[in-house]
């Protein structure tokens, strides 16, 4: 294998392996937690710890509201209190943590797609939202039509709104981004697209996992373009 192939291989292992860090990734042999963590009956100790934890993340959430960092935001308000209420199930949340690997998963999946990657798309996508992504993929495939795409930048990621229901907390986030996206027939002609322009893209996607969970996974359970006639280069899951 040449060296560059290599050392490409290793940076993508590298990515990955710090993607599932962040968000989580659940492998099946996962050791179950104490009985106290899953009843919610701390001790004194560990209730102090986590009050603390809990307002670290009150204090880092009423930031971003008041402060956009970056291209990370917070839509107002009531996002705010929706996020504080989460915070406050989920003592381990980190707001800044979080849209970063939001950013990360965003860029994974719509790659993935473009490139067929079922393994990966499984990995960060519900149950619902995959088996559209996988559709849309097999229809792809029976054309005979490959895809090309690559997300250059990020220009913003904010926090719409949250919420909790069944014992899931749900986070929706819009996206602005910049892609390159190319369809091309079965004979390599393109169809969609050109390589070197850069269109603007803005989606809205909707995170999720079980409140207080050895499962440490947000998952994508729902996508949707922002705008009409915004760029559709993945499904509509809405």
């Amino acid at each position: 294998m040449p060296a560059e192939l290599v050392i490409y291989a290793l940076i993508t292992a590298g990515l990955i392996f710090w993607l599932r860090s962040i968000l989580g990734t659940k492998h099946g042999d996962e050791r179950e937690r104490p009985v106290a963590f899953l009843s919610g009956e701390d001790s004194p100790q560990d209730e102090s710890k986590g009050d603390q934890k809990i307002s670290n993340a009150v204090a880092l959430i009423e930031e971003l509201n008041e402060k956009p960092k970056g291209n990370m935001a917070i839509a107002g308000r009531s996002a705010e209190q929706d996020l504080i209420e989460i915070a406050g199930l989920e003592r381990d949340f980190d707001v800044y943590k979080f849209l970063q690997a939001a950013q990360d998963v965003f860029v994974y999946v719509v790659e993935s797609f473009a490139d067929g990657d079922r393994e990966t798309l499984q990995d960060l996508l519900g149950p619902k939202v995959y088996d559209a992504f996988d559709k849309a993929i097999t229809e792809r495939e029976k054309a005979g039509e490959t895809m090309e795409t690559e997300i250059s930048a990020i220009s913003k990621s904010e926090i719409l709104e949250a919420h909790t229901e069944n014992k899931h907390a749900f986070i929706t986030v819009r996206f602005h981004a910049e892609e390159r996206s190319v369809t091309k027939d079965k004979d390599g002609e393109i169809i969609y697209g050109h390589p070197d322009k850069v269109t603007q893209m803005r989606d809205i996607w909707t995170f999720s996992k079980p409140l207080r969970s050895s499962d440490p996974r947000w998952l994508v359970v729902e996508t949707r373009e922002d705008l009409d006639g915004d760029n559709e280069s993945i499904p509509n899951t809405h």
